[in-house]
């Protein structure tokens, strides 16, 4: 494997689809896409002999569903992301996927350009929706009194939600990267977590946004 470029696995049951994205991933000198699985049963079993850097996982699957899948591998694959690939927008489906330990949702009709673009964002520590989702993920949110995040605080949260980096987030508040990054300190401290992803499902698990 060439350690440049960002390992990527796909569960999904559609040869057709699933021909489709490998295509997409292997056409871009950044990505390669070596092994694929129809359904979950097969990838929990082998995808720990060949750990990607992403899983990109249907949810609607024969068998286990990919939100199971996500669950079992989290465990094997401490280290792997999952993107959940999906054409399912419904609240219950992103907050079950999110809180099995996927770290994005993205429709399948997302376009190529912006798929490739949400993998790398994973990879570097982001949570990628798109945007119809994100909406109603934001939407659904509703600040309790009982926070333990400040205003600004809540404020970069749900912007780490949105999938932004501290370059962009820093652009939209009008602070330093360095602001930033002592806010992001501040709310995994107070969340008692370690990671974006971690952060972004307690945040929708305990409807701090």
């Amino acid at each position: 494997m060439n350690e440049n470029k960002i390992n990527v696995s796909i569960v999904e049951d559609d040869s057709e689809i699933r021909q489709l994205l490998s295509l997409i991933i292997d056409g871009s000198p950044s990505f390669e896409c070596k092994y694929n699985y129809s359904n979950c049963e097969d990838a929990v079993e082998q995808a720990p002999q060949n750990p990607p850097d992403v899983i990109l996982m249907d949810i609607d699957l024969p068998g286990s569903s990919g939100i199971e899948g996500v669950r079992e591998l989290k465990v094997k694959l401490p280290g792997t992301d999952f993107l959940m690939l999906t054409i399912k927008e419904n609240d219950e489906s992103v907050f079950e996927s999110l809180s099995a330990g996927a770290t994005g949702y993205l429709l399948k009709d997302t376009p190529p350009t912006e798929l490739l673009d949400s993998i790398k964002s994973v990879v570097n520590g982001g949570s990628p929706m798109s945007p119809p989702i994100a909406r109603k993920v934001l939407s659904s949110f509703h600040k309790t009194v009982d926070s333990p995040l400040s205003e600004r605080e809540t404020e970069v949260l749900k912007k780490l939600c949105d999938g932004e980096n501290y370059k962009t987030i820093a652009d939209a508040l009008f602070v330093s990267g360095n602001t930033v990054r002592a806010h992001i300190k501040s709310i995994y401290k107070k969340l008692h977590v370690n990671s974006r992803a971690e952060a972004v499902r307690k945040a929708i698990n305990q409807n701090l946004l």
